[in-house]
């Protein structure tokens, strides 16, 4: 039987922090009779010699298993161990090791998130504009981004459209969590971390192994976080930005044979609250004193199952995939003072659910040594239901001039898909893949919106239904060539869309379109023959039309004003990216990654023509020109162990705030942040101390420039939230 030996090499900017001098390098041997790219992994002499190089990361981005430097795809893949080392606990946080990728948040429930400025999402009613995959089930709601992480084996982050094989919504890329799989070995982790001076303590284990050998395996995680948050709510005297949140997953691996299903079911619990925001005097006023009347408290539950059932066809060279899944979301607004002030103006309570069924067919054929297939077929069905009850004037209840306003609002979208690739190998040392995905979707939403003005009684009733139906064709060419074992170039064009949502019905559009962007893209991948080093780096130029973009205040039908999400315009970005790890010696490694990137409205008609406004910039919401990582670590023997040394730093540029000012935009100060540790092993134990946000660097995470609350009629007043200052703590960890 003949076999195609890949020597690989990390090419991840975090992937080569060698969090032990013992970390080894291996092979993927990929065998004829196995489905392409259906790598197994295996120690092998002729790569023993580059131990100490970095880990191997082998990566899903084309929904086969490849090495990542033999992947056309610009992608960054961060293992578990190094976002453990790093002290990272959600994708939130660990957006920062991946070139191009900025995420922000207002609250647990919310999280802004593009890459290289394509997909900007602000608002969590509009559709994600990055994908986001847990195990390969698409994840339809960004707030997941700011869950903890629970026994993750590694994240990729794939930048560029990623809709011919991932669907609708990965317009500007798409992010993979891996979760670690039960196998024969019997496991046993457990961690535990404490810092201040927030009192942040994580505690989590797992616990894997096999029931019946090569047959049966089980695999069980839990966690507990818990933090106090810097910022106080100085009128009530309490923690203005708690978090607390109870994490559990199981997986269940099954192995008849050469047929794999796996089971998996989670639960995640979390407290915390929504637009923690202060009041400030612009954006050299870092203050995280709030002044809310109420704590903002939110309660979220995610919980789900899913399911993947793999069976080998060898009769015609195929791996047959199924994958099918249920995902719940619900999340209670407790207390929101909905006027971001000490005024007793406004509160809302209520809450949302949501409700995703998915399901996906595909099947990965080798037809010849040099042409192969992935075909497939995807559906996904989605439930939203929301209330929202908002009380004015909540200090004179009972009074005839209080108003309660009651909105509950309904979404069903069904999403229908077909897609394929075709790989063509002509030689060892090229690869053409042509790709094309088809999605129909439709989307319907209906409501009701009744007032109730005291003792006067009630008025409104339900909105009219709005409905979208797209047809959206997805392609992507790739072209690769292999200079060596060690050299890999390639060129791509793809496109993305994503799919778009509705407003109410008094605004002067009721439904928006969904935007798309066209990427094109040069990159290149390098390892070092001695394994002591790799780089990658990566150009690109994207088109992008119809651009979701800041939601904005338009002339309300009957009078008034009111809120709305619209197409703002075009938008064209293009920029470099370069990732790369170094080791001058066995016990040193050095690694990092940078993005320059240029992102801009280039045609913003549609916004001013649907809300009679203009805009202060073309630049867009929250995205930096340049974002930067570097870590550094050194190990040296020590007794019976060894002692690592570690440091990092993480740096954003200057950002356009959230700003509807159409004369004067207000910019957010780039940072940079540093960290540290010092962790001593021996044996399956661990013990570290860390600092982060060493400096205790003012930074902003979310910001809303003042002219906002004045259109929407409430007293002027920046708002912004602070980003994490300085933490110091201590963290320990088992293995067995």
């Amino acid at each position: 039987m003949s076999m195609k030996i890949f020597r690989i090499a990390s090419l991840s900017s975090v992937a080569g922090m060698a969090l032990a001098a013992s970390a080894a390098t291996a092979q993927v041997t990929l065998k004829d009779d196995a489905s392409p790219g259906r790598g197994e992994v295996t120690d092998d002499p002729v790569t023993n010699a580059q131990e100490n190089s970095g880990n191997l990361i082998v990566v899903t981005a084309r929904k086969r298993e490849e090495t990542l430097i033999e992947v056309p795809v610009a992608a960054t893949a961060i293992d578990g161990d190094t976002l453990a080392a790093r002290g990272i606990n959600s994708v939130r946080e660990a957006a920062v090791l991946a070139p191009g990728l900025n995420i922000n948040s207002d609250g647990a429930g919310r999280a802004f998130v593009a890459i290289r400025g394509v997909g900007v999402t602000l608002v969590p009613s509009v559709q994600p504009g990055v994908g986001l995959f847990v195990d390969g089930i698409y994840r339809p709601n960004t707030a997941y981004l700011n869950n903890p992480l629970l026994d993750i084996e590694r994240i990729e982050v794939l930048r560029g459209p990623q809709g011919t094989l991932y669907g609708k919504n990965t317009l500007g890329g798409a992010i993979n969590v891996i979760t670690r799989q039960p196998g024969n070995d019997f496991e046993g982790r457990v961690s535990g971390s404490f810092a201040g001076p927030d009192d942040q303590l994580i505690v989590a284990g797992s616990l894997s192994g096999p029931v019946v050998e090569d047959l049966l395996a089980v695999r069980v995680a839990a966690s507990h976080q818990e933090q106090d948050g810097f910022s106080r709510n100085i009128l009530l005297d309490a923690d203005g930005n708690p978090y607390n949140s109870d994490s559990i997953n199981g997986t269940v691996h099954f192995t008849p044979g050469t047929v794999e299903l796996t089971v998996n079911g989670y639960y995640d619990w979390i407290k915390s609250v929504n637009i923690p925001y202060s009041r400030v005097d612009g954006p050299q006023d870092y203050s995280r004193d709030l002044t809310f009347n109420t704590l903002n408290r939110t309660d979220l539950e995610y919980r789900g199952i899913n399911a993947r059932l793999a069976v080998p066809m060898e009769g015609i060279g195929s791996r047959l995939t199924l994958l099918g899944a249920y995902d719940a979301r619900d999340n209670t607004n407790i207390d929101g003072d909905v006027d971001f002030g000490p005024g007793d103006f406004a509160r809302a309570t209520g809450g949302d659910e949501l409700r995703t069924k998915t399901a996906e067919l595909r099947l990965d054929s080798e037809w010849s040594d040099s042409v192969s297939t992935l075909l497939g077929l995807f559906y996904s069905r989605e439930e939203a239901d929301a209330l929202d009850i908002t009380t004015l004037f909540p200090a004179f209840s009972g009074l005839p001039f209080d108003i309660v306003r009651t909105t509950t609002n309904e979404t069903r979208a069904d999403t229908y898909a077909v897609f394929g690739t075709v790989f063509w190998e002509p030689s060892i040392d090229w690869e053409v893949a042509l790709g094309l995905r088809y999605d129909h979707e439709d989307r319907v939403a209906n409501g009701s919106v009744i007032t109730a003005l005291g003792p006067l009684g009630e008025s409104g009733g339900p909105l009219p239904e709005a409905r979208i139906k797209s047809d959206e064709f997805q392609p992507k060419l790739t072209l690769k060539r292999n200079w060596s074992e060690d050299f890999m170039t390639y060129a791509s064009v793809a496109r993305g869309y994503r799919g778009g949502g509705f407003n109410a019905p008094t605004a002067p559009t009721r439904t928006y379109r969904g935007d798309s962007a066209w990427t094109y893209e040069l990159g290149a991948k390098y390892a070092l023959p001695d394994g002591r080093g790799s780089l990658a780096g990566a150009v690109f130029y994207n088109d992008y039309t119809d651009y979701i973009g800041l939601n904005s205040i338009a002339p309300a039908e009957g009078g008034g004003l009111v809120t709305v999400d619209l197409n703002s315009g075009d938008v064209e970005s293009y920029g470099v990216e370069l990732e790369g790890q170094f080791r001058p010696v066995p016990a040193w490694s050095i690694s990092g990654g940078v993005t320059l990137m240029h992102a801009r409205l280039t045609d913003a008609s549609a916004y001013t023509e649907t809300t009679g406004r203009t805009l202060s910039s073309d630049r867009l919401t929250f995205q930096p020109d340049w974002s930067a990582n570097l870590a550094t670590d050194y190990t040296f023997e020590l007794g019976s162990g060894e002692f690592v040394l570690s440091a990092n730093v993480t740096g954003k540029g200057d950002r356009l705030a959230a700003t509807l000012n159409e004369m004067t935009p207000t910019l957010l100060d780039s940072y940079w942040l540093v960290g540290a540790s010092a962790t001593y092993r021996t044996g399956p134990f661990e013990i570290a101390a860390f600092i982060s946000n060493a400096f205790n660097e003012d930074y902003w995470e979310s910001y809303i420039e003042r002219t906002t609350l004045v259109l929407a009629g409430l007293p002027a007043s920046d708002l912004g939230i602070q980003g994490d200052g300085r933490r110091y703590g201590v963290r320990t960890s088992l293995r067995f």
